[in-house]
C-alpha cells in the first residue's frame, strides 16, 4: 500500500491562496484538487480571466480572453489584452531585498528592489541609445549573476528579445544556438567559477565573434568588482549604467516575444523556442501562487543556470512580490551541503533543485539533522523523475514537514504540465496532480485517454497560454507542427511517457523516444532506473534498447561507488531486484560498467546519444552535451557485437 509520505493539514489547506482562490471565483467548497482542475478546464474563459484579476496583473486585460481557432496552437489568449513584463516585475518600489548573489568562491551580493528599479530603467535606457528596437535579439553569455537579471529585465521592458546560454558551453554549442536568431548584442562577463576553478568567458567570446556577424555590440561585467578582469574593448556594463532613467513601460501584446529558449539539441540542431511575455507572465504566476503557494516577500531559491528554463521560471517569481536567490557554482562544492546551507542561512521558503542532486545526497547518505530548515516551506525537484526511493530520503533525512513537489513540463512551455498543489497527498514516485487550466490527459497510442494505473504519452487535450509563441526562424510552422503535433490529431504531445495514478498522481515512465521495445512491449526507462539507483554499490545507470536479432535487448550502463567492478554475483543481484519488482521483460540482456554517464546541461542523462552510437548511427551535435567526452566509451564495444 503507497501510504502518504506528507498529507497537508486542514489548517494549512484552509489558510492556502489555492483556496483562497477558490473563494474568489465563488468555488465555495472544492472536495479534492482534481475538482478545481476539472473546473479550470472546464471554464477557460473565466478560469483564465479570474487568475489574472487575482494575480493583479498590470495592464489593460481587454475583453477577448480566448481566441479560438480550429488549428490548436493558432488560438490566441488575450488578444485585445496590453502589458509588460518588466513592469508587472518591477512592481515593489521599497528598500528590501529583491535579490541575494551567492558564488560558490564565497562572495555575496545583494540588490534592493529600488536599486533593481532604477538599473533596469537605466539599462533600458542605454538600449534605446543602441538604437535596439523592439522585436530585436540581445543575446546573453552569462553566469547566474544580479546583472544578467537587470539585462534580461531592460530587454523585456525595451520589447527586445532576450535570449541566454550558461558559460560552461563551449563556442560551438553557443554558435549553434544564437547564430540561428542574429542578435544584435552580446551581453557577457569576464569569467565564472565552477567546482573551484576560475574559468575565462571572455577568450570564448573572441571566437563567438568570428562566427557571428550580426554581433555589432559586446556588452561586459565583471564577475567580482573585487577581483577584476581587463574587459578588453568591449563595453562596460558600469558604464553604460551612468546615463538617464528611463521610465517608460511600453505595453505590447500579450503575446509579444519575450525569450528565446533553445531545446537540448541532442540529436540535431537546437530548437528555437519562442515565448510571449504575458503567457508566462501568466503561467508562472499562476504556477508561483496557486500550485506553490507563494506569497509576497517569501524567498525563492532555484539551482540553476542561465542556460536553463528554470533560471526564466525563477526570475519569474519576482512577481509575486518575493525576493529571490542566486547560486553559481557547483552544486556541491566547496562542501556537499553548500546549497542547504544556503536555504538555512537565508531561510528560504521555497528550494528547486534537480532530482539528480537529491539522489546524490541519498547515495552519499547525507543528512542534514545539524541544519535548521524550519522556514523551508517547498521542496521542488525536476530535470528527471524523482525515484520513490529518493522521495522517502527527503523525509528521512532533510525535512519531515515539507511539501515535496516533483514537477514535469520543460523549455517547451518554460513551466509545468504536471506538479504539486496543497489539496493533495504526496505518495512516494508521484507527481501530485495537473497544472491548473491546462487539460492534461494521458493517451494510448490509438488517441484515447488511458484507465488510471496505464502507462501512455503525456498530451494536452486543449489550448493553453504558455504554448511557444513559434519557433524562430520557423516561418511556415512546420517544424513547430512536428514537434507537437504528428502524434495525435490537433492534440499537444508533449514526448513522455507517464503513468495516471488511481490518486490523481501522475509517475513519470521516462521520455517517449526513449522508451524500450522488448518483444514489443513498452517499458519505460525510469522504471528500471527506480530499481538499479536503489542498489547499494552503484551511483547511477542509463539504459536504452539495442537493435538486435530483429527485436531489441535491453543494455543497462551503471557506474559505481568507489568503482566498484561489476562481478557475476552483482549482476544477478541487479537482475533478479528488476525482475522482482518490474517483470522478466524489464531484466537487462548485459550489464556494463562506464566510468561516466553523459547529461546535458541540465543534468539529464542523455539515452539517446548513447542509443544512436549503440546502433552505429551518428551523433549530430556532442556541444549539448556538458561531458561529451563520456560518449567516447560507447563507440564500438566489444561486448555488444
Amino acid at each position: 500500500m503507497n501510504e502518504p509520505l506528507w498529507q497537508p493539514s486542514e489548517k494549512l489547506k484552509e489558510n492556502s491562496l489555492l483556496r483562497d482562490f477558490c473563494k474568489f471565483i465563488n468555488f465555495k467548497s472544492p472536495k479534492n484538487f482534481k475538482e478545481i482542475w476539472q473546473w479550470s478546464i472546464d471554464n477557460p474563459e473565466e478560469f483564465w480571466s479570474k487568475f489574472w484579476d487575482y494575480s493583479k496583473i498590470i495592464g489593460v486585460k481587454g475583453s477577448e480572453i480566448i481566441k479560438k481557432n480550429k488549428v490548436f496552437n493558432k488560438t490566441k489568449f488575450f488578444s485585445d489584452s496590453k502589458l509588460n513584463y518588466a513592469e508587472n516585475i518591477l512592481r515593489k518600489k521599497s528598500n528590501e531585498l529583491a535579490i541575494n548573489f551567492l558564488s560558490e568562491k564565497g562572495f555575496e551580493e545583494n540588490i534592493k528592489w529600488n536599486d533593481l528599479y532604477e538599473k533596469v530603467c537605466k539599462f533600458s535606457s542605454y538600449l534605446k541609445k543602441l538604437n535596439l528596437q523592439k522585436g530585436d535579439r540581445v543575446a546573453a553569455y552569462v553566469p547566474n549573476k544580479i546583472e544578467s537579471i537587470i539585462c534580461f529585465l531592460a530587454c523585456a521592458k525595451n520589447g527586445i528579445i532576450w535570449s541566454s546560454c550558461s558559460p560552461d558551453f563551449g563556442v560551438q554549442g553557443v554558435v549553434d544556438r544564437f547564430k540561428q536568431i542574429k542578435p544584435k548584442v552580446l551581453i557577457t562577463c569576464d569569467y565564472y567559477y565552477y567546482n573551484g576553478k576560475k574559468i575565462n568567458i571572455l577568450d570564448k567570446v573572441d571566437l563567438i565573434l568570428k562566427e557571428m556577424p550580426s554581433i555589432k555590440k559586446v556588452i561586459a561585467y565583471n564577475y567580482n568588482n573585487k577581483e577584476k578582469e581587463d574587459l578588453k574593448n568591449f563595453i562596460n556594463f558600469e558604464k553604460t549604467l551612468n546615463g538617464n532613467l528611463d521610465e517608460i513601460f511600453e505595453r505590447f501584446d500579450f503575446d509579444h516575444p519575450i525569450y528565446i529558449l533553445f531545446s537540448s539539441g541532442t540529436t540535431g540542431k537546437p530548437k528555437c523556442i519562442t515565448h510571449g511575455a504575458g503567457n508566462v507572465l501568466i503561467e508562472h504566476n499562476k504556477e508561483f501562487i496557486l500550485h506553490c503557494d507563494i506569497r509576497d516577500n517569501e524567498k525563492l531559491f532555484y539551482y540553476t543556470t542561465t542556460g536553463w528554463m528554470m533560471w526564466n521560471w525563477l526570475v519569474g517569481g519576482l512577481a509575486t512580490g518575493s525576493s529571490i536567490f542566486l547560486f553559481d557554482g557547483a552544486p556541491i562544492y566547496p562542501k556537499i551541503d553548500v546549497l542547504l546551507e544556503y536555504c538555512q542561512d537565508k531561510k528560504i521558503n521555497l528550494f528547486g533543485v534537480s532530482a539528480k542532486y537529491i539522489d546524490h545526497l541519498k547515495n552519499e547518505k547525507y543528512n542534514s539533522k545539524k541544519l535548521d530548515l524550519n522556514s523551508l516551506k517547498i521542496i521542488t525537484s525536476t530535470g528527471s523523475p524523482l525515484a520513490e526511493e529518493s522521495f522517502k530520503y527527503v523525509y528521512n533525512n532533510i525535512k519531515k514537514d515539507v511539501h515535496l513537489a516533483s514537477i514535469a513540463g520543460g523549455t517547451d512551455l518554460v513551466g509545468c504540465l504536471v506538479l504539486g498543489n496543497l489539496f493533495s497527498n504526496v505518495h512516494k514516485g508521484e507527481i501530485q496532480g495537473q497544472s491548473l487550466g491546462i487539460a492534461v490527459d494521458v493517451f494510448t497510442d490509438e488517441g484515447k485517454s488511458a484507465q488510471d494505473g496505464d502507462k501512455g504519452e503525456l498530451v494536452v487535450k486543449q489550448p493553453f497560454p504558455s504554448m511557444p509563441v513559434k519557433f524562430w526562424g520557423d516561418d511556415d510552422g512546420k517544424k513547430y507542427h512536428k514537434a507537437y503535433f504528428t502524434k495525435f490529431e490537433n492534440i499537444w504531445y508533449h514526448g513522455d511517457f507517464i503513468e495516471k495514478t488511481d490518486k490523481n498522481g501522475f509517475i513519470m515512465r521516462g521520455r517517449s523516444d526513449a522508451t524500450l521495445n522488448p518483444g514489443g512491449v513498452r517499458i519505460g526507462t525510469s522504471e528500471i532506473y527506480q530499481q538499479v539507483e536503489d542498489v547499494d554499490f552503484i551511483t547511477e545507470g542509463l539504459v536504452i534498447g539495442q537493435n538486435f536479432d530483429d527485436d531489441v535487448r535491453i543494455i543497462l550502463f551503471v557506474t559505481t561507488k568507489d568503482n566498484q567492478e561489476i562481478d557475476d554475483e552483482k549482476v544477478r543481484l541487479i537482475k533478479s531486484r528488476i525482475r522482482k519488482n518490474c517483470s522478466p521483460k524489464h531484466v537487462p540482456a548485459m550489464i556494463i560498467k562506464v566510468p561516466e554517464i553523459p547529461r546535458t546541461k541540465s543534468g539529464k542523462i542523455v539515452e539517446l546519444a548513447v542509443k544512436q552510437i549503440i546502433n552505429g548511427e551518428k551523433i549530430n551535435n556532442k556541444e549539448a552535451i556538458a561531458n561529451p567526452k563520456a560518449l567516447k566509451y560507447f563507440e564500438n564495444l566489444p561486448q555488444l557485437d
